[in-house]
């Protein structure tokens, strides 16, 4: 197959179409989901996750803006129409398998927030007596000074100055904060935590170079095990003190402000794509693997007003105002880097993959039923305590947003039989997308894994140390939060959090090919590596997992 640019200058030829749904058609027929037989022509590959997400609003927004550079997009390359992210549908185990290929069970990352039976708390200093049990947390809680956008780098006249950030920032992580092993008696780096390599670590070894921009400090995870497969990491604080809005703000807060710190990580991009790093402080050359997320549309979801328009979704699935503007934002800064591309003559060589950590649930207002989750748990605790006289609390640490997550300090067949009888048995009031009071049975929870049950829904042994104690998928609608700020959360099993959109498009791809057959974001990492020439079983969840290369020629 010939080398292809990304179609973005025109429209497609009806021959061109045709050609590619042939090919589409064959693949599904004979099941193309091998490796590709021919050499790869991409020498980059981009990778950009827009968080919150649906296939639903990529599909929506194309079908009305068709000369859009999303619509482009798609049309110059390969569209996965049925791509699921992982479950739990939350940021770091959604990110970890677009880059390793693997699934929760098999990286060893659950949440961006969880606890792990066999690591030792933070500070620990004598850890022959220390007892084990630690929450393991992947936010703005790890950096230096999580108030600051560089995350307590120090840098003058913030925020403008934010692209000078360190591209190794592991140093604004505060070892202080960090679980303990109890092997090593020392810090474990959000990179150590994970237990597979990664698509920057397999670059690296070849010699490539990479890059990636993100929200936290803690995405040092994508590192990997060896802790250096970013050359350039960008990672400016999103839940910090927003510059130039009211005070305790963070860029979360306020859509406009989402937008703001987005195009802070956009400018990085088209640093590195012009040849620099992401400070343009040094020529490096556009690296091999790169990329970033896009936060803005999760707000847009999420908040119920901003900027004096109403966030969420108008009807199910029909987006309302504020999100109807902030795909427009999405889509001009996509055009942005394809546009950059072109300018540099690299869309002959380069490779965009567009997907999504997570959707977002309910894309249906009407659906909505917010739960206050902390009597459930505190309920839980005390029915516990009251069976068992001096006993301590049960759960050890939760996660609800619109799933639940609970790890137990006393992990017996009898204490994770307790914990899902006692959730399935409980009734209350949350309240519905107006505020009004709206009933709920069953903790909002339509299924609950609990103990052995659990850790077979995530393939891994009964004990494992990383695994939730018990997993319960809420009904639809439902996000557990105390107040009523939130309208959509992600993290669960609906479709909502399930189904993002799978583009890939330029230099290794058919043009205007759609594959309706069910893929998985896991599959992308292997599919980076083929696409650049590289071995895809060189990432090991691939090789546990069996994860496949995407159908892309």
């Amino acid at each position: 197959m010939t080398r292809r640019s990304i179609r973005l200058a025109a429209a497609l030829g009806l021959a061109t179409t045709l050609a590619g749904g042939s090919l589409a058609a064959a693949s599904e027929l004979t099941g193309a989901f091998a490796a590709p037989q021919k050499p790869a022509v991409a020498k980059h590959v981009l990778l950009l996750s827009v968080d919150g997400l649906h296939q639903s609003d990529l599909a929506w927004y194309i079908a009305r803006h068709p000369g859009s550079a999303l619509a482009r997009l798609v049309k110059g390359g390969v569209h996965y129409s049925n791509a699921h992210t992982t479950i739990p549908s939350d940021s770091f185990p959604g990110m970890t398998a677009q880059v390793t290929g693997g699934g929760p069970g098999t990286t060893g990352v659950y949440y961006d927030d969880t606890y792990d039976h066999a690591l030792l708390p933070a500070g620990t200093t004598n850890c022959k007596t220390a007892k084990p049990g630690v929450e393991v947390d992947l936010t703005e809680d790890l950096d230096r000074n999580k108030a600051s956008l560089d995350a307590g780098q120090g840098l003058k006249n913030l925020p403008g100055s934010i692209l000078r950030m360190t591209g190794r920032p592991q140093s604004l992580l505060d070892p202080g904060k960090l679980p303990v092993d109890p092997t090593t008696c020392k810090p474990v780096y959000p990179h150590s935590y994970l237990q597979v390599n990664t698509v920057f670590n397999v670059a690296r070894d070849a010699g490539l170079r990479t890059a990636w921009s993100d929200k936290h400090i803690a995405y040092d995870i994508l590192n990997g095990p060896s802790g250096t497969g970013i050359q350039d990491q960008f990672s400016p604080e999103i839940n910090s003190d927003a510059d130039g809005y009211p005070a305790g703000n963070d860029w979360t807060t306020d859509n406009k402000a989402t937008e703001q710190y987005d195009n802070y990580k956009v400018q990085a991009v088209l640093n590195e794509i012009d040849g620099y790093d992401h400070s343009r402080g040094h020529r490096v050359g556009t690296p091999a693997i790169f990329g970033m997320n896009f936060q803005s549309v999760s707000t847009a979801q999420k908040l119920p007003t901003s900027e004096g328009l109403k966030g969420g979704y108008a009807t199910k699935g029909v987006p309302g105002p504020l999100l109807r503007k902030n795909l427009d934002f999405v889509n001009t800064e996509v055009g942005a880097l394809v546009k950059e591309i072109q300018a540099k003559g690299l869309a002959s060589s380069t490779d965009i993959v567009l997907s999504a950590k997570h959707g977002q649930s309910p894309t249906d207002p009407g659906a909505l039923t917010r739960i206050d989750d902390g009597p459930l748990v505190d309920g839980l605790n005390a029915a516990w305590k009251k069976k068992h006289p001096g006993a301590g609390d049960l759960v050890a640490h939760s996660v609800d947003d619109d799933g639940m997550l609970l790890w137990l300090n006393d992990r017996s067949a009898e204490a994770a039989s307790f914990a899902k009888r006692y959730l399935l048995a409980q009734s209350g009031q949350g309240n519905d997308i107006n505020g009004h009071a709206k009933a709920f049975t069953t903790s909002g929870l339509s299924k609950v894994y609990a103990g052995k049950d659990a850790a077979a829904y995530f393939g891994v042994k009964p004990g494992d140390a990383r695994v939730p104690d018990l997993f319960g998928i809420a009904k639809y609608g439902v996000v557990y939060t105390g107040g009523k700020k939130k309208i959509a959360e992600h993290g669960g099993a609906h479709a909502d959090d399930l189904n993002v959109p799978l583009v890939i498009s330029g230099a290794g791809t058919p043009a205007g090919v759609t594959r309706s057959r069910q893929v998985e974001t896991t599959q992308i990492a292997p599919t980076i590596l083929s696409l650049l020439g590289l071995n895809p079983d060189n990432l090991q969840a691939v090789q546990k997992d069996h994860t496949q290369v995407l159908p892309v020629r």
